[in-house]
Parts: structure tokens; C-alpha cells; sequence
């Protein structure tokens, strides 16, 4: 539901200290309905429940700024807070109070799917390489020139005794050219370790993944490569393949097929996981009915480790 052209003094002490004549208001939310076993010898009760409420407003400023800011509430708990600050030629800078992603973790698996990754539920660690976000993050978007987009976030140090803080960024490009077609590179440079009281960081870690991904008609197909460099413990270092592929047969029901692999370069004593994926979905008015069905195969490295797991999901949006 939207309420519209309701003055912003109310929030101003507590969201934004700008002045705003007018702004809109909007509340979004969603709940959903889940039933999952990810192949544990115990799985216990198998269904869950989430939901969540977004309440935003926004406005523009005489001088062409506009600002925005959210709140997010799931389960009765504040799980999201940000505020933004835009321009029609500069892009924009957000402050995320809570639970921010960084440019890498936005991308960290973009291969084509119906519902979840290939790796989805996978139990124990070793899973993906999704670098790090949290609160009280910086992010910039740029606006979109010649079918290139950059997206930097700054998560600052937030440790006493070492320099503990995290840069990251992204760049994605649909060139124009060919339709259909998208392709970026994202870097993480991230000293958000173990801090040390000398000040030196001793589990420093440089992440990076590469990625394409191509539509023509109703078929989409992507490849994506990514790797993780841990400094002063390379038994810690990683890297990882995933494709995926997906079709939509109409508008409502589509189908995918993925594939991800996980190898931790490092240590001679661990397996790659390798995990795939069958997932579908369909979806009528604001109502998603979605699946999947996946084999995780040496779970974290162990070879004598694997599992067979399915989730489905009944979603609402309003």
C-alpha cells in the first residue's frame, strides 16, 4: 500500500537532516511458507516461516538531491535500516546502517537459476566466496554510461588494535551492441580478520570473481569464476566454478539447471565440494511457487561427505 505527499518533519530527527517539503511514504512486504531437508541425519521440524515489512520514504530537495531511507522488519526485528543520497548524474551514495552487501557480495553468484544456487543449503563451511558486508557501510552506484555500471562499498574499521576495514568494487557492462549479453569483474580487498595488537592483520584476505551470462529468447546461460587469497595462510585459500543454464517456458513457470564447484587450493587434504542443482518456478499475481532439488557431493572437503537436499517455497508479495 502506498500514502503519498505526507510530511517528512516526523522522521526527520531520526532518518535524514535534510529539509523536505514533501516526500512519499510507501510499506512493502512479503511472507512465505517453506518446507526444507538438506539431507542431515536429523533434520527435525522441516518447515519455516519468514517475513518481512520495508518501510521507505523519499523526497527531493530544492537543489535536484534526492533522499531516500528504509526500514526493514523481519520477524518482528529490525534486519535492514539505510539512507541514500542520489543524483541524476552522479549516481548515489547509501549508508547502510544494518546488514549491508559489498559490490562483491551483490555478485558473488549470478549464474541463471528458478529459485536457489546450486549450492543452497549446503551444511558445514567451504560454500561460496561472497566477500564480507555489515553495518555501518558506504556504498556508490554509479548511473549507468554506455552500458558499464560501478558499485563501490567501504565497510570501515571497526576493531581496536589492527586496521580492520573492507574495500570493494564492481563493474557490470550490457553492451549495447549485443543484446542480451552481460559480463563484470568484482574485487574485495578486505582486512577484516583476526586484529592483532601490533597491528598487523594476519589473515588479510584479497577476493575476486568474473562472470558472463547471455540471453537469447526464453534461454539463458552463465559462466562464473571466482577466487579467494588469504595472506600469510594459504590453507585458508579457495576458488570456485559455477554455470548455470535456465529456461522460461512462459511468462509464469520457468525451469534451471546449475553447477557449482568449490576447491580449497590450499589444502592438499580436502576434496572439492561440488554441488548441483534442479530448480523451477512459477509464479501468478503476486503468489510463487518455487523448488529445488540438489546433491552436494564432499561437503566441505570431506570426501566420504554428501547429501541430497530439496527446499519448496509458497511466497506472497504485497
Amino acid at each position: 500500500m502506498n500514502i503519498k505527499k505526507i510530511g517528512l518533519s516526523a522522521l526527520a530527527g531520526s532518518l535524514v537532516a535534510f529539509s523536505v517539503n514533501a516526500a512519499e511514504m510507501s510499506v512493502t512486504g512479503g511472507a512465505s511458507l517453506t518446507i526444507s531437508d538438506q539431507g542431515a541425519d536429523t533434520e527435525g521440524n522441516t518447515w519455516s516461516m519468514s517475513d518481512g515489512l520495508t518501510f521507505a520514504a523519499s523526497g527531493e530537495l530544492d537543489n535536484g538531491l534526492t533522499i531516500s531511507a528504509a526500514f526493514v522488519l523481519d520477524g518482528g526485528i529490525s534486519d535492514d535500516m539505510s539512507m541514500t543520497i542520489g543524483t541524476s548524474d552522479m549516481g548515489s551514495v547509501t549508508f547502510h546502517g544494518l546488514d549491508g552487501t559489498s559490490a562483491l557480495g551483490k555478485v558473488d553468484d549470478l549464474m541463471p537459476n528458478a529459485y536457489e544456487e546450486a549450492w543452497h543449503g549446503g551444511l558445514g563451511a567451504g560454500t561460496v566466496i561472497n566477500g564480507v558486508g555489515g553495518g555501518n557501510m558506504f556504498e556508490y552506484v554509479s548511473p549507468t554510461m554506455a552500458g558499464a555500471s560501478l558499485n563501490i562499498t567501504y565497510l570501515p574499521s571497526s576493531a581496536a588494535g589492527s586496521v580492520v576495514s573492507s574495500t570493494s568494487w564492481a563493474i557490470a557492462v550490457s553492451p549495447e551492441a549485443v543484446s542480451g549479453l552481460t559480463f563484470g569483474y568484482a574485487v574485495q580487498d578486505d582486512e577484516s580478520g583476526s586484529a592483532s595488537t601490533t597491528g598487523y592483520n594476519t589473515k588479510d584476505t584479497d577476493e575476486n570473481t568474473a562472470y558472463i551470462k547471455y540471453t537469447y529468447g526464453s534461454l539463458t546461460v552463465g559462466y562464473q569464476q571466482s577466487e579467494s587469497d588469504v595472506t600469510a595462510e594459504a590453507t585458508d585459500d579457495h576458488d570456485s566454478q559455477a554455470y548455470g543454464i535456465s529456461y522460461a517456458i512462459s511468462d509464469e513457470l520457468s525451469i534451471a539447471y546449475g553447477s557449482h564447484t568449490f576447491e580449497t587450493s590450499g589444502d592438499t587434504a580436502l576434496v572439492d565440494q561440488e554441488s548441483t542443482a534442479i530448480s523451477a518456478s512459477y509464479t501468478m499475481g503476486g503468489m510463487t511457487v518455487a523448488g529445488i532439488m540438489n546433491d552436494i557431493d564432499n561437503v566441505s572437503g570431506v570426501a566420504t561427505t554428501d547429501v541430497e537436499g530439496y527446499e519448496l517455497n509458497l511466497s506472497f508479495a504485497f
